[in-house]
């Protein structure tokens, strides 16, 4: 273990979207702002999804979550992809440090700007509708596993695509989709028969509904299934990834 390269590498990877934190913490917590005043101001008092609990109230946990998400996913593999394009990713290859400790070292920074980023929309969220935290802890340990998951899936993201818009079509066509399909704007139990076993497929329905779960006692599916989906991908994904990085895949060539 390198524990002085391990923590270079992550504070250079925490230094990189913390030096351009309105675009990277300000702009998703503005955009995660405006889904919340245009969605509740339309449908507030139109339909409750759980009991007691407001349409605002339900939908805050669900963007904070879907920003997670989408910048854990950002931040790994957009780093990943820019040190390959512009060349310097050989500087990192050369340095003493393991594929695990490469591993965790961009995996750590990509769920600590997603956490950022979703903490900032809790605090935004709650100036304009209540929002209480039943379970805190069941809140801490969904949100770092999901952006350790997405950051785990932007390193195998980064390492796969050679251009840009590689990289922009598995945003667009995986990550886009399946969070907006997960559960952000609704219960899966509103949905009709088909749609709703479909949504069971999707990893990212149990990452928002057990982080909902935390903030009102009440979810679609019993919490500690979704937070053995949520380990059991996080385990699975580390795998194939750090087998990726041993191997060199398209790292090295």
């Amino acid at each position: 273990m390198n524990p002085r390269g391990f923590y270079t590498l992550f504070y250079k990877e925490t230094l990189r979207f913390s030096k351009v934190w309105l675009q990277t913490l300000g702009a998703p917590v503005i955009t995660a702002l405006l889904y919340l005043l245009v969605f509740a101001h339309v449908l507030e008092g139109r339909m409750e999804v759980f009991e007691g609990v407001g349409y605002g109230s339900f939908l805050i946990p669900g963007l904070m979550m879907m920003s997670l998400i989408q910048n854990s996913f950002a931040n790994s593999s957009s780093s990943i992809i820019q040190s390959k394009v512009t060349g310097n990713l050989v500087f990192v290859l050369l340095a003493p440090l393991s594929y695990l400790e490469f591993y965790l070292a961009f995996v750590l920074a990509a769920a600590a700007r997603g956490v950022m980023v979703g903490l900032g929309v809790f605090v935004v969220g709650k100036l304009f509708v209540p929002l209480p935290v039943q379970h805190p802890l069941i809140v801490i340990a969904f949100a770092i596993l999901s952006g350790a998951v997405l950051g785990t899936l932007g390193i195998i993201a980064g390492m796969w695509a050679e251009k840009f818009d590689q990289l922009a079509g598995f945003q667009n066509f995986v990550i886009m989709p399946l969070s907006f399909l997960s559960g952000v704007f609704y219960s899966i139990h509103s949905l009709p028969t088909l749609w709703l076993h479909l949504s069971r497929f999707n990893p990212f329905f149990y990452m928002i509904d057990g982080f909902r779960y935390g903030f009102f006692g009440v979810s679609d599916i019993a919490p500690w299934i979704s937070l053995a989906v949520v380990f059991g991908a996080l385990v699975a994904l580390a795998v194939v990834t750090l087998e990726m990085l041993r191997r060199g895949y398209r790292l090295r060539d």
